[in-house]
């Protein structure tokens, strides 16, 4: 087992933002952590990565504690990608990469932290860019330079915040093509906290769905139904299958409906538009 989360609790100023999250993630795993605004996915995410404690619970990390490991030691297991990077300074991309060997590094960088850097820009193909200064880079482009960085820490877990937010159509698949690959060659765990249901629906081949802090559903794709839907966010979708693959469709705000905040008894997949 890769990572596995036991009844965390976590809360701000005794505000309850997390509350029983249970849920386990294996080798290889894409998991998407799905849900509307405020439901508690970024706030674990950083609790994952250790930037955050819980309250109460536990964090199996290999089936390590995370309480008994360092920040270093974390580091070198996971790969955090936040939802937004300040960049004040110019630097450049091969240096922004660079500060992801800092796990390794115990006073200066070796000639192999630049190698792997080097490599793992020209697999990314980024390698074009090495020179350029980051703040001049497009979104989509600075956001595969940050998961260049991520992956440069050699973690087996890579954590993404939103890694398609802002980004247009073309840039979400590339970043989302990327991470999958990854995933596939270098048996990294990827877990992204993400908003579109179809790019879920797409690459992903597990979520967990979050709704005023606590799982209201988790497993395959199949627990992407019309019903959890309108449950989690009050609306009403069509979902369709075409050459193998679902999508969702929006119909409608249920404002009169109140929005559910009970796990979901039915975790039926819908094969065809209904």
């Amino acid at each position: 087992m890769m990572l596995k989360i036991d009844e965390l609790y976590f809360s701000y100023n005794s505000v309850s933002i997390l509350k029983k999250i249970t849920f386990e993630v294996n080798y290889g795993d894409f998991l998407g952590i799905i849900g509307p605004n405020g439901s508690g996915k970024t706030t674990l995410l950083r609790n994952i990565d250790g930037i955050l404690k819980p309250n109460k619970g536990s964090i199996l990390i290999e089936n390590v504690n995370q309480k008994q490991l360092t920040r270093k030691e974390i580091a070198r297991l996971i790969g955090y990608v936040p939802q937004r990077e300040a960049n004040i300074f110019p630097t450049t991309v091969f240096e922004t990469v660079l500060m992801g060997r800092k796990p390794h590094i115990n006073w200066t960088e070796t000639k192999e932290d630049r190698k792997i850097v080097a490599e793992t820009l020209e697999h990314l193909n980024l390698g074009a860019f090495a020179l350029r200064d980051i703040n001049q880079l497009s979104g989509g482009e600075r956001q595969k330079v940050y998961i260049a960085r991520a992956l440069v820490q050699q973690p087996k877990i890579l954590l993404l915040d939103e890694p398609t937010a802002n980004l247009d159509l073309r840039h979400q698949i590339e970043v989302l093509d990327m991470l999958l690959n990854t995933k596939n060659e270098r048996g990294v765990t990827v877990i992204i906290a993400i908003h579109d249901l179809n790019l879920a629906l797409k690459y992903c081949d597990k979520v967990i769905i979050l709704n005023k802090g606590e799982v209201f559903a988790k497993g395959g794709k199949e627990v992407i139904n019309k019903e959890i839907i309108q449950n989690v966010y009050g609306v009403k979708v069509r979902i369709i299958e075409h050459e193998g693959q679902k999508f969702i469709i929006p119909i409608k705000n249920l404002e009169n409906t109140k929005i559910s905040s009970t796990k979901s008894s039915t975790l039926k997949e819908d094969k065809k538009e209904i």
